[in-house]
Parts: structure tokens; C-alpha cells; sequence
């Protein structure tokens, strides 16, 4: 078939796709009473089964992106292994650091989150491809970018006791000078005990003098460089080679945590990107590229949801803020909650 021919129908399928066909969304699935579990499995078969009617290979890379998470619920014997040699950089800061405060926890990401992340990633890329070359990305092409290596992740948040803090210090400045001490650490620690540090994709986004230069290469530093919402952390992925999975690990200091959890990062930061998605909408009309508008439709869907009234096993929510999830629809499930207090409450450490 010539390749202007092949263009055209695909340009009609578009449109005739984005008129009228009526496409699978997790929403569907959210009033059944049904658990996350069975959610993620008829959600998956039902994606897939469709993918091979549409010849749609993003919706069969969705179904397998699904049927990741499914693993994971299903089969986490490892994470019993796996939270255990994390456990032992904890208690390495105990010992190493027993006038910090810091909490150490993990979690699976949540369905929602881990449904907003899929289709987020495929509208930003589509349309910075667009933007850029001024036409859309192959199927090939987008799927290349739907790799996500943080479907288990675990924080660590430090704080330094105002008592701690000597006569002139700046307690922001102390904070992060150990932050950055225990980020220098971190690599080495994981990696003898079965873990390998992947190089990060943001190597052009610069890193703190206090990052050592040999970790570099692992780290996104939003501490030094911070996200125009203000939010900073820093990042690392491991490869578990006994768990065989992707790990991601966020160090941040309880100031960071809180912006990113109760302030702006999490508010306004959320407003502004459903604000630059509506823009990015209007400048790719719908019907032009299907992958496109799925993606936009399934994320209008989800942040549309309103959760008192979804029926979900294990999830109850009065609104939009008052939630109990038991079930990791919402927020993530935790894997390793541990805290630990500061020592010392006085000015004399030993």
C-alpha cells in the first residue's frame, strides 16, 4: 500500500476512533464492589482482548503494564527479602546518625496513581514529539518511553532537632548537609547487598556540590535544582538482582516531605498540571492521533472521579480528602514503615 494511502486511513480511523468508540477506562470498574485485585485483572484481560480487535499495541503494552502491578500484589514474597536489606541502611543510620530524626517507609504505588502515571507519560511524550518534529510518534516510538521503574519505591525523610542545632546554623542548611551525606552512601550500602544503582535519564539537570562525584551519574537532584512546583527531593533507581524488579529510593529532609505532601507542590503543582494538560489538548485537536486523546480521556476521567461514591473492597472515602484505603486503590500500600526518634533530646551528644 503507498504510504501517503496507508497516512490517510489512518488519519480517518483516527477520527472515526475519537467520534464514536466507546473505550475501556479504570473508571468502569470502580462501582462493582470488586477488590483492586480483580479490578487490575478485568481492567488488563479487557484492555487486551480489545487491543486485538483495534490492532492498538499501546492498549496491549497498558494490559502488560497492569499485569506488572498484578506480580506485584500476587507474588511479593520478595518483598520480604527485599525490605530486610533495605532495613540494614536503617539501621546503619541509627548508629551513624542517632541525633536525626527520620522515618523510613515503602510502598507499592497505587492503582490510580500508577493509571495517571501510564497515561501522563504517553501525553507528554506525544506531545512534545509534536511539538518538536511537527507530527506524531510511531506506536514503536511510544512504547520505547513507557518504561516505569518506580512501582516500588521507599523515602527516606530526615530532621535535625531544633536542640541540635548550634548558635548560628542555619537548620535548612544542616539538614541537607546530611542528606547529601547519607545520599553519597547510599549506592555503595545497596550494592553490596544485592542491589545495582541505574545511571538516572536526567543527567543534564545538574547535582549539588555536596553530591559526591562518583554517584552522580545515579541521582536526580531536586534538592539543588528544584521542579517549577517547587518540589525537591532526590532520587535513585536500583535494579533488585534477587527480586529481579526496579526499586526507586527519594531522600528529602520533613520540610521537603511536607511541601510535597500538604503544600504547594501537592496543590498548586496538581492545579497547574491539569491546567497545562487542557492546554496541550487544545493545541492537538482530537481525532488526530489516538493515542493522544485515550490518554488525555482516561486522565480527565480519573481526576473527574468522585470518590465517595466509588465501591471498591477495603476503600471507603467521605470526599476527595477524607479517604481510608485498605486496599491500595488511593494511596499507596506501605511495605516498611520505620521511625526512628533523635537520642538525644539535649545539646550533648557523644
Amino acid at each position: 500500500m503507498p504510504k501517503y494511502l496507508a497516512k490517510e486511513l489512518w488519519h480517518i480511523f483516527c477520527i472515526l476512533w475519537g467520534a464514536g468508540f466507546n473505550m475501556i477506562t479504570l473508571n468502569d470498574y470502580l462501582y462493582s464492589g470488586n477488590t483492586v485485585l480483580k479490578i487490575l485483572h478485568q481492567y488488563s484481560n479487557d484492555l487486551r482482548n480489545g487491543a486485538k480487535e483495534t490492532r492498538n499495541s499501546i492498549d496491549l503494552a497498558h494490559s502488560n503494564f497492569l499485569i506488572q502491578i498484578i506480580e506485584l500484589l500476587e507474588h511479593n514474597d520478595f518483598l520480604t527479602s527485599q525490605s530486610q536489606r533495605i532495613k540494614e541502611f536503617y539501621k546503619f543510620m541509627t548508629r551513624e546518625y542517632p541525633f536525626l530524626a527520620f522515618t523510613f517507609k515503602g510502598r507499592i504505588k497505587s492503582l490510580i496513581r500508577a493509571e495517571e502515571k501510564f497515561n501522563g507519560y504517553i501525553l507528554e511524550y506525544i506531545y512534545g514529539y509534536y511539538k518538536k518534529n511537527g507530527k506524531f510518534p510511531t506506536e514503536a516510538e511510544i512504547k520505547s518511553k513507557l518504561n516505569f521503574r518506580d512501582l516500588i519505591a521507599y523515602r527516606i525523610v530526615i530532621s535535625m532537632p531544633v536542640c541540635h542545632i548550634k548558635k548560628g546554623e542555619n537548620r535548612r542548611e544542616v539538614e541537607e548537609k546530611y542528606l547529601y551525606e547519607i545520599a553519597n552512601v547510599l549506592p555503595e550500602f545497596l550494592e553490596e547487598r544485592g542491589f545495582t544503582a541505574e545511571i538516572t535519564k536526567y543527567t543534564e539537570d545538574g547535582h549539588s556540590e555536596l553530591l559526591n562525584e562518583q554517584v552522580r551519574p545515579y541521582y536526580h537532584d531536586s534538592v539543588a535544582f528544584p521542579r517549577s512546583s517547587g518540589y525537591q527531593s532526590l532520587h535513585i533507581i536500583f535494579y533488585d538482582n534477587l527480586a529481579r524488579c526496579f526499586t526507586e529510593v527519594q531522600l528529602r529532609t520533613k520540610d521537603m516531605d511536607d511541601f510535597a505532601e500538604i503544600g504547594e507542590a501537592n496543590h498548586f503543582g496538581y492545579e497547574k498540571t491539569q491546567e497545562a494538560r487542557r492546554s496541550k489538548h487544545d493545541e492537538i485537536p482530537s481525532g488526530e492521533c489516538v493515542y493522544f486523546d485515550e490518554a488525555y480521556e482516561r486522565l480527565t476521567k480519573l481526576q473527574e472521579i468522585e470518590l465517595a461514591n466509588v465501591d471498591v473492597n477495603m476503600f471507603k472515602a467521605i470526599n476527595n480528602q477524607l479517604i481510608n484505603d485498605g486496599c491500595g486503590l488511593f494511596r499507596g500500600r506501605q511495605i516498611l514503615p520505620f521511625e526512628h526518634l533523635s537520642r538525644f533530646q539535649n545539646d550533648l551528644i557523644d
